[in-house]
């Protein structure tokens, strides 16, 4: 049953129909090998069930308040922020794209809102300064994975609400796995830039406008502290603080920066209704297939196959074993179709090898985040190329040593737990 399914699946999907539709007519294709059609019944029920959890509320609110920050202007003075911190060196419009990426991954928790607004304010900028546009539009890919990672994270979240771990903790245990993702794509660019002897910029002229440019950005770093700290602390929920978010951008956006109008804002809502419905529809959808994998006992059988081969005593090469399978998939797959359907499968093999769930979490969301910039399905290459006006098989090409360098960065964190679960046990999570 198992691989009808697959056939099905991949069958629908290459056929171009809607992913979520894929996956409900493969369950159903299920159902006819299983012969069992009183399981029809259950379908709504199951559907349902995928999209209603508490935790996924707070989805919509991280996605509005990115949207808002790029409508408002508040993105434009966290990038000038960036420029301020790392601009003056060689190259450093490569350190300012991954800056900047550390900096609004801790607005909207997604890779692909990032690569929007990373791509259009510093692809155009870094092609006029020397870099080769595959590069521009690489670095600026790689630079987009590290949304998902720092907090807030929409896959972290999707992975909580199936697991039952500490969004809180799961949130504090990607500030450090990301801060190392940011710094190995600093690395790259510091020997690109040497090799391609790239210019220096204009020190001088960036300090003499310092105090300029922190006072115009401080309303823009305020964002993030307030998602991060609210969270983190425990004074709000990940929903109250999406939400505060929220009510904080409008704010600015209105009366600071004013860059928000009545237009901007139902475009907002719009966009972001858009965006989550998929995200709902797809959850649901795989959590069916979820449950008539169950069903048909995959996951028991599965799990027997890993007993008997050792690999449950290992925990190190069952991660291995684990993003082996995941990095293939997520290339033909959607990341959270990937997300939904193997987290029940995987995660209590991992807690059952005796993994840290914080650190499994951060290891299953790095696997799923890396499909976003791999070739052929990876939708932050999509995105580079069609707003740096590169083509997408040059992106492509020069993609793979940054998919290199990412898939480094999570064999790193597999290997050194604490990376994942030094922050979340320092604050008591």
């Amino acid at each position: 049953m198992s691989l009808i399914m697959l056939g099905s699946f991949f069958i629908l999907m290459f056929s171009g129909m809607p992913l979520y539709l894929s996956l409900v007519t493969t369950a159903l294709t299920g159902i006819i090998a299983l012969g069992d059609w009183s399981l029809i019944r259950v379908l709504a029920q199951q559907f349902y069930g995928g999209m209603d959890s508490f935790a996924l509320m707070a989805i919509p609110f991280f996605v509005l308040t990115g949207i808002l920050m790029n409508k408002s202007g508040l993105t434009d003075r966290l990038l000038e922020f960036s420029r301020l911190l790392v601009g003056s060196v060689r190259g450093g419009l490569g350190y300012v794209n991954v800056v900047a990426g550390i900096v609004l991954a801790g607005v909207n928790g997604s890779a692909a809102a990032d690569a929007s607004a990373l791509g259009t304010l510093l692809i155009p900028a870094m092609v006029k300064d020397g870099f080769s546009p595959p590069y521009a539009a690489g670095l600026t890919a790689g630079s987009s994975l590290i949304g998902p990672i720092i907090p807030p994270s929409v896959f972290m979240i999707i992975y909580a609400s199936m697991t039952n771990t500490s969004i809180g903790g799961l949130f504090a245990a990607g500030v450090l796995p990301g801060l190392l993702l940011g710094g190995a794509f600093m690395v790259m660019n510091y020997f690109y830039s040497r090799k391609n002897n790239m210019p220096i910029l204009d020190s001088k002229a960036i300090r003499a406008e310092a105090g300029k440019t922190l006072k115009r950005s401080f309303s823009a770093i305020l964002a993030p502290v307030i998602i991060i700290g609210g969270i983190v602390t425990g004074i709000v929920t990940p929903t109250e603080s999406g939400a505060l978010a929220v009510a904080y951008c409008l704010i600015v956006g209105v009366f600071l920066t004013r860059g928000l109008t009545l237009k901007g804002i139902w475009e907002s809502l719009y966009e972001t209704a858009r965006l989550t419905s998929s995200i709902f529809l797809i959850m649901g959808a795989a959590t069916i297939i979820g449950w008539l994998l169950k069903w048909d006992q995959v996951p028991q059988r599965f799990a027997m196959f890993l007993t008997q081969s050792g690999l449950v005593q290992s925990p190190f090469l069952l991660m291995i074993v684990f993003s082996a399978i995941i990095f293939p998939i997520g290339m033909f797959m959607e990341e959270v179709s990937t997300l939904s359907l193997l987290t029940p499968i995987f995660a209590p093999l991992a807690i059952k090898a005796g993994i840290d769930p914080l650190h499994f979490g951060v290891v299953m969301t790095l696997n799923v985040t890396i499909a976003l910039i791999t070739p052929p399905m990876g939708a932050c290459n999509y995105i580079v190329a069609a707003i740096g006006r590169v083509k997408l098989s040059d992106v492509f090409i020069h993609i793979w040593p940054f998919i290199g360098v990412s898939m480094l960065v999570l064999l790193i964190i597999i290997a050194f737990p604490p990376i994942t679960t030094f922050i979340p046990r320092l604050l008591g999570l």
